[in-house]
């Protein structure tokens, strides 16, 4: 019971707040009318179940014109079922989309909103493939509750309904058995009831493993998926390693992930099928084998037969809907695990930017970026890197050196504001336009002009302007292909990456740029080049920049050392000479 109570409370908290949205009055609306649709659908059995006497005995008393009235009747509650069926279905998608499309947007807004993602994956949460969370686990959530949710309202309401009919048929035909009446008030509802109890007991008792079974094979079924896309992803440096073969066993050892949990779903489902059918077919009679002693000893016509039993049966039924909807429950209850899940790791990835101790980004009121006592982690807490007082002013030019893996990046990860771990102070000047240049620059799947203005909007930049920076930028054969769209990270070698890179900032004209081996694929003098070209055309842009070659020395004013010890990492004022 507790937890039935703990999935319910997670389904009200990930459902209801699409009903106190923007769009809260469409999705009621909708929702009410699917619901009044429903309802009015049990109503048109409760009458077919009254019609089922009536026609029956038309039948047995060979009475032409109430068979015919009958027949006329039914057509008339054929064709509103009919109708009623096709609109709630029609709604029901309805809803769907619209519910799935503020979901999508939340999860998006939580998952992208300050820089959560990444902090995401430093937490080590367990929120694996969040695509296939956002993507697949938000689509099973809208339908599977919709579809749950209204199939239970649906058989409790004909409980009810057909509780009353089937109370009153136990009176009307007592029980009959070896030529004696047993008045037992309601029996026919006692066994309905009694009948759907061992159903349902002994469904859960056999399907229970289906629920984490079904957790585990989405989760399989996303990493082998997940892992088929990285190797498209590297294909050149998986081809040129000839990694082939490796990248092969991987995947199918992934796969054998799949194809086992998969085995274990069969045998399991197998076991629930052979019952659930059993089952099933066991009801068709069940009623029949109730009532047909009263009926052989002549206290009811075949009209009152054919209307218990299908009373009877409306009763079993929604009495079973647990054994009905066993597997779809045990998806459902897979699904909001997950769900659940992403939102527990989106919550701790936002708890770790404001929970002390953090490194704390500020606005400033001064025109320098300035480090108070900083003492960058990792995540585990082993300290990284630390800087006690430093100040970049407006207009410099920085070096920061030091060896490779002394924590420089994180330094500048730190100083972006999505790198939490530690303490410290950096006070950034307000409304101050922050760049980050990392090594490997990210471009989507767009036009050449698109993707070199992300994060702008496509449309933000002149395409001719945008072009004039690709040749600026030592790439002048790209120039003309600013329309084109590509996976320009996949077309484009590392070093052609970093020059649109460097169009990149040219264009958004950052206050401080910060190059985190911007231009090391480039060649000395394609790098001496770039940076003559930083220096002309952002002439007061802060640039901050960590490199190796002792040739950059000659563009910069100033350098902070990483120097080793017990303790980590310290940054401090080095010497900067263009011999270096």
């Amino acid at each position: 019971m507790k937890g039935i109570i703990a999935t319910l409370a997670t389904v009200w908290r990930i459902a209801s707040p699409y009903f106190w949205s923007e769009d809260r009055w469409a999705g009621r609306l909708l929702l009410g009318a699917v619901i009044a649709i429903e309802l009015t659908i049990v109503g048109i059995t409760v009458l077919l179940n009254s019609w089922n006497a009536n026609f029956y005995n038309a039948l047995q008393n060979k009475d032409w014109n109430a068979f015919v009235y009958q027949l006329g009747f039914f057509t008339i509650l054929a064709a509103l079922f009919v109708g009623l069926a096709v609109y709630q279905l029609y709604l029901n998608q309805w809803l769907q989309i619209r519910w799935r499309r503020w979901l999508t947007r939340h999860y998006l807004d939580e998952w992208l909103a300050g820089a959560n993602h990444y902090r995401m994956q430093l937490s080590g949460e367990a929120a694996d493939n969040p695509d296939q969370r956002i993507a697949e686990d938000v689509t099973s959530f809208v339908s599977s509750t919709l579809s749950i949710s209204i199939q239970l309202l649906s058989s409790l309401v004909t409980l009810f309904s057909f509780m009353v009919i089937l109370w009153n048929l136990s009176a009307a035909a007592p029980l009959h058995l070896f030529g004696i009446d047993y008045n037992i008030p309601g029996y026919l509802l006692w066994a309905a009831l009694f009948y759907a109890v061992i159903g349902t007991a002994l469904t859960h008792l056999i399907g229970r493993p289906l629920i984490a079974l079904n957790f585990q094979q989405q989760r399989y079924e996303a990493d082998f998926r997940f892992n088929l896309v990285r190797v498209r992803e590297n294909a050149e440096q998986i081809a040129l390693l000839e990694g082939e073969p490796a990248e092969r066993d991987r995947l199918l050892m992934r796969f054998g992930n799949v194809v086992s949990n998969w085995l274990a779903i069969m045998s399991r489902q197998k076991k629930l099928t052979f019952f659930t059918a059993t089952y099933s077919q066991a009801a068709v009679v069940f009623p029949f084998i109730m009532v047909s002693p009263a009926y052989f000893a002549g206290a009811m016509q075949l009209g009152g037969l054919m209307q218990t039993a299908n009373a009877f049966g409306r009763v079993q039924d929604a009495l079973s809907i647990f054994v009905t909807l066993y597997r779809s429950l045990a998806d459902w209850r897979a699904v909001i695990e997950r769900l659940d899940g992403f939102d527990r790791s989106v919550a701790s990835a936002q708890a770790l930017a404001v929970t002390p101790p953090v490194v704390a980004v500020e606005p400033g009121d001064g025109g320098a970026v300035t480090i108070k006592e900083l003492a960058v982690k990792l995540p585990n807490g082993t300290p990284l890197i630390a800087a006690r007082d430093l100040t970049i002013a407006a207009g410099d030019r920085v070096l920061v050196t030091g060896p490779s893996g002394s924590g420089k990046s994180t330094f500048f990860r730190a100083l972006a504001g999505i790198w939490p771990f530690g303490s410290g102070t950096i006070h950034v000047p307000k409304d101050a336009k922050i760049m980050m240049l990392p090594q490997r620059p990210y471009f989507p799947i767009a036009p050449l002009a698109a993707a070199v203005a992300y994060p702008l909007e496509p449309d933000s930049a002149d395409n001719a302007a945008i072009g004039e920076l690709i040749a600026a930028a030592g790439l002048p054969a790209l120039a003309a292909r600013v329309e084109e769209e590509a996976h320009w990270n996949r077309m484009l070698s590392l070093g052609e990456q970093q020059r649109l890179g460097i169009a990149r900032a040219l264009l958004l004209k950052p206050d401080y740029l910060f190059l985190d081996e911007a231009t090391a694929s480039l060649d000395e003098a394609a790098e001496a080049s770039v940076y003559r070209l930083l220096q002309e055309r952002l002439p007061g842009t802060t640039i901050v920049s960590i490199g190796h070659r002792s040739t950059l020395a000659a563009f910069h004013r100033r350098r902070l050392n990483v120097e080793r010890d017990a303790e980590g990492g310290r940054l401090s004022e080095g010497t900067l000479a263009a011999a270096e």
